[in-house]
């Protein structure tokens, strides 16, 4: 198991591993957002190539040009008719239908950003310097919807669980909410909001990358904060997991991706060295897909955490688990210390946990050790490759 072939003295005290796989790009490319396509595909926006690009969950990669050069591809989402739409900052909406044709929609005036599909069946965006939401049918007919405050700043947009879309006031800062009919309503915020989501639990979810924090907001408009255990780890995209769970991606150093269950519990998870997050999507495969803003790649992380804290006293150890995972797996416990692995006490296979379960485990009586790492994995049942997806490690001290 990748996780435990580290050496003891590699390992920090504490740490975390996901078993995450980099697809690179042409060195010129900067993908922005990425989003599953009706195809069984990923699509993402290569806003330094201006081009469309499509990502097989093989890591097979092919790009398309729009027939506007340059035009900035930022926003992308999947369509009720079968194709990608896609925002370009230089006033257009695009779609990209198979086999890769792609039509343009002018959009006089505007600098579009993030799009999603509404519950009315048409797409709608965020006009950054237009400071509007716009609408925009399947036949390209188009609306927008000037916000009441000036220079607003509209950055990102998500449907909400209430039949409304909801969206990102970057420069606000505000969460906004606009009905299909054009009505608007706008919650004030402390700090700029970056990318935002619909969460498991009926609320919305975003990033707040100089606060250094995940928001939530309920559809009536109380707000959550939950400050990330690190310094400036830059979260910047976020969605809805296949596990129950927020995932979340930050751009500080090191790159990471994050999870944060309903509740609030946080891991973060280092990325490979050959790319780092900047937004992230659900796949077709259960996995999640993010973008490598800065590296050029394409990203695939397992949707699988532990959440883990472990405690000795009274010749107890203690851990608390907020265990999610998409798909059946083994559960183990190992054991270490300044010398390697020496015990594994506990292993069992388990169905998928969705959403996320807080549980207790307690040992008693447990030996004097001195300092122990306990390190919980989840990897792919026997029978399979017996790859490790993901694992969390925390120090314990256990002298009497």
């Amino acid at each position: 198991m990748l996780a435990l072939a580290m050496s003891a003295g590699a390992m920090a005290q504490s740490g975390t591993y996901s078993n995450m796989t980099a697809y690179p790009l042409p060195a010129s490319a900067v993908p922005e957002e990425i989003a599953a396509g009706p195809d069984g595909a990923l699509w993402f926006t290569d806003w330094a190539g201006g081009k469309i690009g499509r990502i097989t969950t093989a890591g097979a990669i092919t790009e398309y040009a729009p027939p506007t050069p340059n035009s900035d591809p930022f926003g992308i989402a999947a369509g009720p008719d079968g194709a990608m739409w896609f925002t370009e900052e230089i006033g257009k909406v695009g779609r990209i239908g198979p086999p890769g044709t792609i039509e343009e929609f002018d959009i006089p005036g505007s600098n579009p950003y993030g799009i999603t599909l509404g519950p009315d069946g048409a797409l709608w965006f965020a006009d950054f310097a237009g400071n509007k939401i716009g609408r925009i049918t399947t036949a390209g007919n188009y609306v927008e919807y000037p916000l009441p405050n000036p220079n607003s700043s509209p950055y990102e947009i998500t449907a909400g669980p209430d039949g409304a879309l909801w969206f990102t006031e970057f420069t606000g800062p505000r969460i906004g909410r606009i009905t299909t009919a054009g009505a608007i309503t706008e919650f004030p915020l402390s700090d700029q909001p970056w990318d935002i989501t619909a969460g498991p639990d009926g609320a919305l979810w975003f990033t707040q990358d100089f606060a250094n924090q995940i928001g939530r907001i309920t559809i009536s408009g109380q707000f959550t904060e939950y400050p990330l255990p690190a310094p400036q780890t830059d979260p910047t995209g976020i969605t809805g997991g296949p596990d129950g769970a927020l995932w979340f991606t930050e751009e500080g150093t090191p790159a990471r991706i994050g999870r944060i269950t309903t509740s609030g519990v946080i891991t973060a998870y280092p990325v490979t060295a050959a790319t780092e997050g900047w937004r992230i999507t659900t796949g077709p495969d259960g996995a999640l897909w993010f973008t490598g803003h800065y590296n050029s790649a394409i990203g695939r992380a397992p949707a699988c955490g532990l959440g883990v804290s472990a405690t000795f006293a009274n010749s107890t150890l203690t851990m608390n688990f907020n265990l999610g995972i998409n798909t059946p797996a083994t559960f183990a416990i190992h054991l270490r210390d300044a010398s390697g692995p020496f015990a594994e006490p506990f292993t069992k296979n388990i169905p998928a946990v969705v959403p996320p379960q807080p549980f207790t485990m307690t040992w008693n009586g447990f030996p004097n050790l001195g300092e122990v790492t306990v390190q919980p994995t989840l990897a792919t049942q026997p029978g399979g490759a017996g790859l490790g997806l993901c694992s969390e490690w925390t120090a314990v001290n256990t002298a009497q």
